[in-house]
């Protein structure tokens, strides 16, 4: 790539600036969600559960159908960028749907959750697969990759980060309960519509990587010949396994094992602020050790603050605290990095299969990572469910229990899981930079070597 065509400063921070959009409504489902469905909205834990597998799953299996028509798309604007205007004021009119407790008897709220819940995964799907793979156009540069996945995690943190620590606040400030609930996710959807209005505007597409109209069966040649991109599957779907256990039951955690409900939103800010700083760190340690290698550092933090955190009493806030950081330091490296993993995996998919399939692979990377959140979000609410959860009352010590171990153990068990499946990850730099030489689209350093782990 000549110097010309390298991303700006302002167009890096434009491209992160819509994932900041993206994650005010991640964060508030991720975080909120289920708390409001079993203590505003009036769902059983067991309800809950069942809403959360069904609409997941249904926002995961649109994915890779959404990948394969983004890859299929020409327009003057290019082939990802039209999704972000597209689809960026209907998700903002279904999060607020999803977020509203109609005046509906026990079983319309029960549909009404379902339905809106199930689009809200579709919309988002129609936003955020066109966004991700968006990466692999914007650059082809492993390293800038890097940097770029970082500015965007950065942008996604901090939009998580007002989401968590503003949402409770905000809601009161505009009328409490089911009304404040609607009308602070009002607010995030407007925020949100206009960032992704001005990625759409102030990012390129530049076309350095070709992108071929392909037939379903060349998308799946690239699919199964790819080692590299089966082993960002798994690291994304353990990741997302921890980050949804310990997101999800923090509501629970502060509201009855501590009963210290008002300290949540300090707490996200505590958590995901260190989080967010810690991003100064991942692109030099990942220069240093390599992505996978920066990614198991991340997941030894996190396996040691599991233990911890599982063996500090809710009494002590400042050790739930700490361990809660350390949690969420542990899990940035893979947030960030997985992301940078993928446009890689991409060049490895057209080396090896002579097929270029950005959408498709970057669809069915997220396809994978939303099971996850399918099955995490579900088990948190099975989990209470099992442990005799009820809303609004004195738990028992069982219940109280559940809530740690989701909190503490179960991440700490997706981090073992993690640390293993990336000693296999064969991409490090010399070896994609060899690759891009071979498909015609860099030099090749004179002592890189191919595959040196044997993934061809």
């Amino acid at each position: 790539m000549t110097i010309e065509n390298r991303m700006t400063a302002r167009e890096r921070f434009a491209y992160g600036v819509g994932d900041f959009g993206i994650n005010l409504y991640f964060m508030s489902v991720m975080s909120f969600l289920l708390g409001f469905y079993t203590d505003v909205f009036g769902l059983s834990a067991a309800v809950a559960a069942w809403v959360f597998l069904v609409a997941r799953i249904i926002d995961a299996v649109t994915d890779p159908l959404m990948g394969y028509i983004a890859d299929r798309t020409r327009t003057r604007y290019g082939a990802f960028r039209p999704y972000l205007v597209y689809g960026a004021i209907p998700l903002g009119l279904i999060s607020v749907a999803t977020f509203t407790v109609p005046d509906f008897d026990e079983t319309g709220k029960i549909i009404w959750a379902f339905v809106t819940y199930s689009l809200f995964g579709v919309v988002y799907t129609v936003v955020t697969i066109p966004y991700a793979a968006l990466t692999a156009l914007l650059t082809d540069q492993s390293q800038e990759r890097t940097s770029l996945s970082t500015v965007r995690m950065a942008c996604a943190f901090t939009g998580g980060l007002l989401a968590s620590v503003g949402t409770l606040p905000l809601v009161e400030a505009l009328g409490g309960g089911a009304v404040g609930w609607q009308m602070t996710l009002v607010v995030f959807s407007v925020a949100a519509t206009i960032f992704l209005f001005i990625t759409f505007l102030r990012t390129v597409e530049r076309g350095v990587v070709p992108v071929q109209s392909i037939s379903a069966g060349d998308a799946f040649r690239a699919l199964l010949s790819n080692k590299p991109l089966a082993i960002v599957i798994f690291l994304f779907t353990f990741g997302m396994l921890a980050f949804t256990f310990r997101q999800a039951s923090a509501w629970y955690y502060f509201k009855y094992n501590m009963g210290r409900p008002e300290l949540l939103s300090f707490y996200f800010l505590v958590t995901l602020g260190v989080m967010t700083l810690s991003l100064i760190a991942i692109p030099k340690i990942a220069y240093r050790f390599e992505k996978a290698g920066a990614i198991r550092i991340g997941a030894c933090i996190a396996m040691v603050a599991g233990i911890g955190f599982y063996l500090t009493p809710p009494s002590s806030v400042v050790g739930v605290f700490f361990w809660g950081s350390m949690l969420a330091i542990g899990g940035a490296p893979v947030a960030v990095l997985g992301w940078a993993m993928i446009p890689d995996t991409v060049e490895y998919a057209q080396w090896k299969s002579g097929v270029r399939a950005d959408g498709v692979i970057f669809s069915t990377a997220s396809f994978f990572q939303k099971l996850a959140k399918a099955l995490g979000g579900a088990a948190v609410a099975a989990v209470l469910g099992w442990f005799g959860y009820v809303a609004n009352v004195e738990q028992t010590p069982a219940t109280l229990n559940g809530i740690n171990i989701m909190m503490s153990i179960c991440p700490l068990v997706a981090n073992v899981a993690l640390f293993a499946v990336s000693l296999a990850y064969p991409l490090d730099a010399s070896t994609h930079a060899r690759i891009l030489g071979e498909i015609g689209k860099e030099s090749v350093p004179p002592d890189a070597e191919l595959e040196p782990q044997g993934a061809r």
